[in-house]
């Protein structure tokens, strides 16, 4: 038994109907040559040959008596592979349209807390002949990260699958029915307990060098050498403006997804002494001006993403979340792409400096003494009384790139084409963007909430406009300095002459999927 560290019980205690929270990724996947089978037992005999592997699928949640405290990870001895991966079918023509949209009402589901907390659904029926793998995970059980290492074990760099070690003898058999008795009570607490005394020990422990290295931050951050940095971060701890997307939100989701060459942002990086990242940031940047000046004009106030930062020491490969939230601004504001790729650039690296420096004070594992009562309660109260409603946004979106696998992977033989990850949206936050790096591209998953972007592929269509504006400014004279910065472009006004998005041909609702009937498909 392992207990939940903090940050991962929160996610589980922050979630509602309104705002489950899960990660997930979407991919596409070519059928081996003259496959004929039924793919679906084909992936369950891959799964059920590497559980042993991993360790996420195997474990299941067992609940402190009055929740007291974050619960322990059980192992499930019996993990049922008939309940876990599943199928679901297209009706006809099977777009991926139609795929985004089974995937959103997917995604608005929340998980069966009494089994482990994972779902795989293979989708198929689509007209270019691939199948679709849909795959869920709890966010109380990895980040996206360790959702990479997950991958790693589950798949093959050949369409040959690699050769395993035998897996130890387990109790029952994966995908039998009958469930396992749950662990002693007693057992489960001394655990917990255990747990959280050792993490108040480890607290006190850590405030004699705690505050001389917050001061440190501190003191860095109030220097005259460090007051250009410190305008910077003022700009991305400003509160964001309002946008259709701020507000509370409802159950259910609308989903995009976009790729793109690597090679391509690459390129655009280096001409502009730019990160990935940067550009990442820049194309969301461009793109939310676009879809802003289509609905209701763009805000002379810069939006604020927030951006997921891995804390995660090189070498680590534990199964849970390690990451903290940071501001950045997207300096929307700005109408011109390279000054406003280069006002990114600056604000996050300012961003980054400072999470760098105070990575060691940002705990991802604290006491949980009372705060499962604690957390449900303040979701709750923050859902009804739709607060995020009246408060002004402290962010207006998540934008996260987690770095992924740059070689093909297989799934019993099956090439994977892309890797669109999936993540949460929440009250206040009802817009996500999730990029993953996979084999030479850069996939986009978008995630919404219905209610307040329900053209999502609007705004998808628009990522790949400014992509390709900024693109084509490769070759413009870099400029650096005051001087420069007044030669640019002025901000844009309140209406923005932006043309519209692209959008789709078809402007009707997309057909829904029929999930299959019983555990056997």
């Amino acid at each position: 038994m392992q207990q939940l560290t903090g940050l991962d019980s929160a996610f589980l205690y922050l979630e509602t109907p309104e705002t489950p929270m899960h990660v997930a990724s979407l991919h596409l996947y070519d059928l081996p040559e003259g496959f004929r089978g039924d793919f679906l037992k084909a992936i369950r005999a891959h799964i059920r040959s590497r559980l042993h592997l991993l360790p996420v699928l195997r474990r299941r949640l067992a609940p402190l008596p009055l929740q007291l405290a974050s619960p322990v990870w059980v192992e499930d001895r019996r993990v049922d592979l008939a309940h876990h991966i599943r199928r679901a079918t297209l009706p006809r023509p099977g777009t991926l349209a139609q795929l985004n949209d089974w995937v959103a009402q997917a995604h608005a589901a929340a998980l069966d807390r009494n089994r482990p907390l994972w779902e795989f659904w293979l989708v198929d029926g689509l007209e270019s002949g691939q199948v679709a793998l849909y795959c869920k995970v709890h966010h109380a059980t990895l980040d996206g990260a360790s959702g990479v290492l997950l991958v790693t074990e589950m798949l093959d760099t050949t369409p040959q699958p690699r050769r395993l070690g035998r897996a130890p003898a387990r109790g029952g058999r994966a995908g039998a029915s009958a469930r396992q008795s749950p662990p002693a009570a007693r057992a489960v607490l001394g655990t917990a307990f255990e747990h959280t005394a050792g993490q108040f020990v480890k607290l006190v422990r850590s405030l004699p060098s705690l505050l001389p290295m917050l001061s440190g931050i501190v003191a860095g951050v109030r220097s005259r050498e460090a007051r250009p940095g410190l305008a910077l971060l003022r700009g991305n701890f400003a509160f964001g403006p309002r946008t259709p997307w701020s507000g509370a939100i409802g159950r259910e989701r609308s989903v995009a997804t976009v790729s793109l060459p690597l090679d391509a942002v690459k390129a655009i990086a280096r001409a502009h002494e730019a990160k990935v990242n940067d550009v990442v940031l820049a194309i969301c940047s461009g793109a939310l001006r676009r879809y802003l000046a289509a609905h209701g004009g763009v805000p002379r106030k810069p939006l604020v993403a927030a951006v997921p930062v891995s804390l995660r020491a090189d070498g680590d490969v534990e199964f849970a979340t390690q990451a903290t939230m940071v501001p950045a601004s997207l300096a929307t504001h700005l109408a011109d792409p390279v000054r406003r790729l280069r006002a990114i650039r600056d604000a996050a690296g300012a961003s980054k400096s400072l999470t760098a420096s105070a990575r060691q004070v940002l705990p991802t594992d604290f006491p949980t003494l009372g705060l499962p009562w604690l957390l449900s309660a303040l979701a709750s109260l923050y859902g009804r009384t739709r607060l995020a409603n009246a408060i002004p946004p402290i962010a207006n979106l998540v934008i996260s790139n987690v770095p992924g696998p740059q070689v093909p992977l297989y799934l019993a033989g099956a090439r994977m084409r892309t890797y669109w990850p999936l993540s949460i949206v929440e009250h206040g936050l009802g817009l996500n963007i999730t990029v993953e790096s996979y084999s030479g591209s850069l996939d986009f998953g978008l995630v919404a909430c219905r209610k307040s972007i329900p053209d999502l592929d609007a705004l998808a269509a628009a990522m790949t406009d400014a992509f390709e504006e900024l693109r084509a400014t490769g070759d413009r004279p870099r400029r650096t300095g005051r001087g420069a910065a007044r030669k640019m472009a002025a901000p844009a006004p309140r209406r923005d002459a932006t043309p519209a998005p692209r959008r789709r041909a078809s402007s009707k609702q997309p057909a829904r999927a029929r999930p299959a009937k019983g555990k056997g498909d």
